[in-house]
């Protein structure tokens, strides 16, 4: 199992968790079930009945995980040193857990046209969320001519965040990349359909692992990568590849938003209060950095959009926030229907 990054504090991990069993790392994951790799081969599984009827979405086997097994049944998941959680898709609000045990996050968007700075944004936060060192790739550099222009975008709303922009048909950037494929870790691969995650894998892989597909004439990626899946590269390192995701909800604390707009934190010092909130209040040094043309105001709005979703999340889960929460919409609406009152006289 060495391959898929077993190592001495997994065993102690194991010991640790008082459970008998194999152990196994959940390498991909199917309707019909988890493929498990384990020193005696792979093997489907699917977690026992009493770990589906005690366990919260999040605590349930994701990719990545290291589980014990008895026989073809996951009795338990190995506390995680990451991972990579968003709200899932859909009306349920529940998390989900699209990557566990992970080293580094390679958030991954197409160069040129179809870069999305908010998307990107989005995208940083929840890798520095997961405990995990996010890297954003640009692909498709044959595709643009000012590519210190993409880069140096790319750093404007991903600051700190190290930037490599490559092509895999001319070969660019391809050393940048394998030089951070160490042995033992592992890397997930995050972006929209279209944007090259499967071909990366392959380029990287140096064999054809998994299928792609050509983009649609809208600029539309075609979801090739149908499961996540767990790829072991030559010199031990591995790949997460993972489908495009259509839609990304936080589903995390503040922590990833502080880091992945470090601009705006560093900024926040200089306000004249604590607790400013950096939409109308005087001597507000990030609404003076707008202003100036310092910082971006659609970053800002981004920044108190993706606050306040942060914060309805967190109130899901706190009887407390969720109350605060509820007297604040019942006073915004008091408030609305006073308006509309004194209007009508």
């Amino acid at each position: 199992m060495q391959a898929y990054g077993w190592s001495p504090e997994w065993e102690a991990a194991l010991l640790a968790s008082g459970h008998a069993g194999v152990p196994g790392r959940v390498i991909a994951q199917h309707r019909d079930g988890y493929r498990v790799a384990t020193s005696s081969g792979e093997i489907t599984a699917l977690p026992s009945g009493r770990m589906r009827h005690d366990s919260i979405d999040t605590d349930l086997p994701a990719v990545g995980d290291w589980v014990v097994l008895h026989e073809t049944r996951i009795v338990a998941v190995l506390p995680r040193k990451s991972a990579f959680e968003r709200r899932a898709a859909g009306t349920e609000v529940r998390g989900q857990v699209v990557a566990a045990n992970i080293d580094a996050v390679w958030v991954v968007s197409s160069a040129g046209q179809g870069a999305n700075p908010r998307r990107l944004e989005r995208y940083v936060a929840l890798a520095w969320e997961s405990g995990a060192i996010p890297v954003v790739v640009l692909t498709k550099a044959d595709t643009v001519t000012d590519l210190e222009g993409e880069v140096a975008d790319a750093r404007q709303v991903a600051p700190g965040v190290d930037v490599v922009i490559v092509s895999a048909t001319r070969g660019d950037g391809l050393d940048q990349l394998r030089a951070r494929l160490r042995p033992g870790e592992t890397i997930v691969l995050l972006g929209p359909s279209g944007v090259g995650k499967s071909t990366l894998v392959n380029t990287l892989a140096g064999r054809e692992i998994l299928a792609t597909g050509d983009v649609d004439d809208d600029g539309k990626g075609r979801h090739t990568t149908t499961h996540r899946e767990l790829v072991p590269l030559l010199n031990g390192a591995l790949l997460l590849d993972t489908p495009g995701m259509r839609e990304l909800g936080l589903w995390a604390g503040d922590t990833g938003l502080e880091l992945a707009f470090a601009d705006i934190a560093a900024l926040a010092e200089g306000c004249r209060y604590r607790d400013c909130l950096h939409r109308t209040e005087p001597g507000c040094a990030v609404l003076e950095a707008v202003e100036k043309g310092m910082l971006d105001a659609a970053r800002l709005e981004s920044w108190h959009k993706l606050h306040k979703e942060a914060e309805w999340v967190a109130s899901l889960n706190d009887p407390l926030l969720a109350r605060e929460r509820k007297l604040s919409d019942r006073a915004g609406a008091k408030a609305a229907e006073a308006r509309i009152r004194d209007k009508r006289g």
